[in-house]
C-alpha cells in the first residue's frame, strides 16, 4: 500500500474521560463523528482506527464504511504517536496523518492541506495553528503557542507566552500569537525514527512531544488555518461539541 494513510488513535483508558471514544454526541458515538469527518478528506488512500479496546473496534467495524480499517494495538503505548507508529509499521505507505480521536469537528479540508504538504519531500512533518483572538489564551499554559518562520517552518512550541513583547505599549497582539492544533502529518520513515528516540529535555520540561521532533532537526511545516473545532477532553465538553455541531448542520 502506497500513498497517504489517515490514522485515528483511539484508546479506552483516557485519564480524564475513560471510554470517551464511545461517548454519545447528538446520537452517535464520538469515534463515528471523527471517522465520518476524516473519510470526507479526498487525499487519503485509506483510514485506520488504531485502538487497544475491542469495544471501540466493534463500533468502528459496525459502521461498515469503505476504506476504514481497524488496527488492534498494545494498551501500554505512552502516546497516540506510538500507537499510530505500531499501526503503520507493517504498511508500505509514504506518509501518515494523525487525526486525534477526540476531534468530532475536524475539518476534512485541513487534512487535505496537510496531505498536500507531506506528499512533497520538502518536509518531515506538518501540523497546523490558528490565530489566537482571545487574549486570555495567550497566558494560558493549556494553550500551546506555535512559532514559525516566514516559510511556515516550525521554530518552537511552548506553553509559555511567546514571543515576549518587551515594549507592549501600542503593540497589537493580532496575528502575533498562534495556537497549535494537535493534528500531524509525518513522512512514514520519520515517524518510525521519531518513536525510536527517547524524549528530549525540552519535551520533558514542556510536556510537548513535538519538541522531540524539533530537537532531532525535523523540518516541520505549520499550516495556518481558521478553525480548529473542539477537542473533547472531559464529559463537560460534550455539550460544547453538540452546540457546535448544531451550528454547522
Amino acid at each position: 500500500m502506497g500513498g497517504i494513510v489517515g490514522v485515528i488513535p483511539s484508546r479506552w483508558g483516557s485519564t480524564r474521560f475513560p471510554g470517551k471514544s464511545l461517548a454519545d454526541i447528538s446520537g452517535k458515538p464520538m469515534i463515528q463523528w471523527v471517522v465520518e469527518r476524516v473519510v470526507q478528506a479526498k487525499k487519503l488512500d485509506t483510514v485506520i482506527v488504531a485502538t487497544d479496546d475491542q469495544r471501540i473496534a466493534e463500533c468502528v467495524q459496525s459502521l461498515k464504511i469503505p476504506d476504514v480499517q481497524v488496527a488492534m494495538t498494545r494498551p501500554d503505548h505512552p502516546s497516540g504517536t506510538d500507537r499510530i507508529a505500531e499501526a503503520v509499521q507493517a504498511l508500505e505507505c509514504d506518509a501518515v496523518i494523525n487525526v486525534q480521536g477526540d476531534e468530532p469537528l475536524i475539518d476534512p479540508n485541513l487534512i487535505d492541506e496537510l496531505a498536500e504538504v507531506i506528499a512533497s519531500s520538502d518536509w518531515d512533518m506538518a501540523t497546523a495553528a490558528t490565530a489566537i483572538e482571545d487574549e486570555a489564551q495567550i497566558t494560558d499554559p493549556s494553550v500551546v503557542k506555535a512559532l514559525f518562520n516566514r516559510h511556515g517552518q516550525a521554530l518552537y512550541f511552548s506553553r509559555s507566552t511567546i514571543p515576549h513583547i518587551r515594549e507592549p505599549k501600542g503593540i497589537s497582539t493580532a496575528g502575533i500569537y498562534w495556537r497549535h492544533i494537535g493534528i500531524y502529518a509525518y513522512r512514514r520513515d520519520f515517524l518510525l525514527e521519531l518513536v525510536s528516540e527517547p524524549p528530549c529535555t525540552l519535551e520533558n520540561l514542556e510536556k510537548l512531544e513535538q519538541l522531540r521532533a524539533l530537537d532531532m532537526g525535523c523540518r516541520m511545516k505549520v499550516i495556518k488555518t481558521q478553525d480548529f473545532g473542539i477537542g473533547v477532553d472531559t464529559p463537560e465538553d460534550i455539550a460544547k461539541a453538540e452546540a457546535l455541531l448544531n451550528q454547522i448542520k
